[in-house]
Order: structure tokens, then sequence, then C-alpha cells
């Protein structure tokens, strides 16, 4: 691997030339007190609180809030309908369809796969050691002229486990593509956001959310921080209202109670700690691996039929059994103290069935 990064390069030919769509938001600036400009219902909306005008398009008091918490500039970061909509538009802006190819490390998050057979882009998997670290020889031999992305994912799902940061430096220091380190389980890791590097290396897009540790999964918030050459890619392609009004609205609410998501987090952690414990105690329970994120993977004996009696329990985990270098394993996510509990029962009644 040696690094000769530029964007340019990288970027699709179409994407650069491409013209995007203006709104009727993006072509006005300031407060106006009628606005007859995007043929909204000026009548209001058939609801308590009014939708009828569209949101603001690059979600500027969300951003600014943000580069608060985050300490980086508004302008470094991207907001997109979960961080699903940041992986496709990486995709479609520096993949051509049927030629180029990116590197996964599997196991790892099933949609960049996803991604790249709808956009018609090759994979090359290069599997995770079986300490589930970077195999960083197989990357380096992966690597051709036309390899755009490497996806990353720390912590890893479904491992749960941090990649070595100098592994992923060295991935990011020799690699003249992007690479993507999706850090969705971030708040709950002992190691440090690879947001900081972000003026060290041109070719970082740092994935984040507010779905885990901030509980908005449901308003489909992602989020993408990189240079700002890339960041105006991702906005010429997103669609022109990507994030709702009501969304934006609710974000700002939530981006205010920070004390609140952080005594979560503590609680997260506790908790995870206490059941990787009672877990231990199981003697079909082989293995439960060290985490950083807020679940646990889980290796056992029986996993289907483990994974049936929590169902007929009404204690829904994941099935990862099926997948490479996770055989037998469950994944299980801390939930509240009363949900651990209800799982651990249920693994004492699986206990006492057998005997």
């Amino acid at each position: 691997m040696a690094s000769s990064f530029d964007l340019n390069n990288l970027l699709r030919v179409n994407i650069r030339n491409l013209t995007p769509y203006s709104s009727a938001r993006n072509e006005f600036k300031g407060k106006a007190s009628t606005l007859l400009d995007a043929n909204e219902n000026a009548f209001g909306s058939p609801l308590d609180v009014f939708y009828n005008r569209y949101p603001d398009p690059l979600q500027h008091e969300i951003k600014r809030k943000l580069s608060h918490i985050k300490g980086v500039p508004p302008r470094n970061i991207f907001l997109g309908n979960g961080s699903d909509e940041a992986i496709d538009i990486l995709f479609r802006a520096f993949c051509r369809p049927g030629i180029d190819n990116v590197i996964l490390v599997p196991p790892t998050y099933g949609m960049y796969e996803v991604s790249a057979n709808i956009n018609d882009v090759a994979v090359k998997k290069i599997n995770l050691t079986e300490d589930f670290q970077l195999n960083l020889e197989g990357i380096a031999e992966a690597i051709d002229t036309n390899t755009r992305l490497i996806f990353l994912c720390s912590p890893n799902n479904p491992t749960g486990n941090s990649l070595r940061r100098e592994d992923v430096e060295t991935v990011l220091a020799n690699f003249n593509g992007l690479v993507v380190i999706d850090e969705a389980y971030i708040n709950y890791s002992r190691q440090k956001t690879f947001i900081q590097e972000l003026t060290e290396y041109g070719n970082l897009v740092v994935l984040q959310t507010l779905s885990k540790a901030w509980g908005l999964a449901g308003l489909r918030l992602g989020m993408a921080f990189a240079s700002e050459e890339i960041i105006e890619v991702f906005n010429k392609i997103k669609p022109p209202y990507n994030i709702n009004q009501a969304t934006q609205e609710l974000a700002l609410k939530a981006l205010d109670q920070v004390e609140q998501v952080n005594d979560w987090i503590k609680e997260t952690v506790s908790q995870r700690e206490q059941v990787s414990e009672l877990l231990r105690t199981f003697d079909y329970v082989l293995h439960v691996y060290p985490s950083d994120a807020n679940f646990i993977l889980v290796k056992t004996s029986e996993p289907r039929e483990i994974y049936t009696h929590l169902v007929d329990a009404s204690v829904i985990v994941r099935d990862r059994s099926k997948v490479e270098l996770c055989e037998g394993c469950l994944r299980i996510t801390i939930g509240t103290p009363a949900e651990n509990e209800r799982l651990i029962a249920a693994l004492q009644q699986y206990k006492s069935d057998k005997q």
C-alpha cells in the first residue's frame, strides 16, 4: 500500500460534472414574512404543529449543536437519513458500477455489502483475524487500481471489539482511496473517536449515529464527518430535503440532553459488565467476548436451541451462529436492568430444562 490520495482522481466523472438540484430554500438566505417560492400549502397542516414548509436543506442548527458536542466545524458534518444514506452516497459518488471494488473485513455490518450490491460494485472480503483484528497483509494484497473504499467498523458489529488504532492508521496512511470508519458504537468504547484525525487524513470518513447512545433510532439521523471537500460531494448528491422538519426539531431538543445520554452510557457499560459476568456462569456458554459496544457476542454450545428458547420466553436476541468467525454465537443487546434480569432468568430456565 502506498498513499497518493487525490479526491478528484477518486470521484466519478459524472458526479464531478453534476449540477446539483437547487431547492427554493437554498437560493434564498435570511428570513421573510411571505414565502411564495416553493409551491407549499400556505394554509398550514391538519396537525397541532404545522409542517407545511420545507425544512432547512442543510440542517444548520443541528450542525451548530453537533459542532459544539463533537469539536468539529459544521462544514465537516453531513447529516443523513440514518448512516445508511451516507453509505449509499459513498458508493454512488466514488464507485463506478461494474468497474470499481471495495474492501470489507467480515464479520461486519451487513449494509456495506448490500449497498455495494445495489450499486453493482464488486466486494473483496478480507476476514478479520481470529481475535477480530485487521489482517493488514491481506488488505494490502487485495487493493488494486480500482479499489475505491475500505469499510472498517470500530467498535465492530457483531463482535463488539474496537480495532487496534495503529492498524487503522496504517490503512489510512497507505491507501489512496477513502477509508470509512463506522463508529456507531463509539460512545460505549474506551477508544477515542477518529473524528479528531480529520485534519491528519484527507481520505478519512467517520460515520456516527444518533440511533444508539442517543436513543433516537426511530428518527433515522446519521452523521458523516470528513473534509469539507468530501462533505460538499455528499451535499451535491443527497436529496434536497433529506432530513424532515419533525426529525430536525426533535433532534435539536435531544442534543440539549448530553448529561442524560452520558448517564445512560455509564449505566449501559455497567450493565454490560454485570451481564457478561452472569453469562460466564452458564456451562453452555463457551466464551463471552470483550465488548466496547452496547451488546455482547456470546459463543455457546447450542446457539439455535438457546435462541429458540429465548424467543419462546419473549426475549429476542440475534442469532449470528452462521456468520463466519462467529460460529455458535448469539449477539445480545444490553437492555435495562429489568430486561437483563428477564434474559438471565430465561437462560437459567433453559439450564433447568436441560437437567
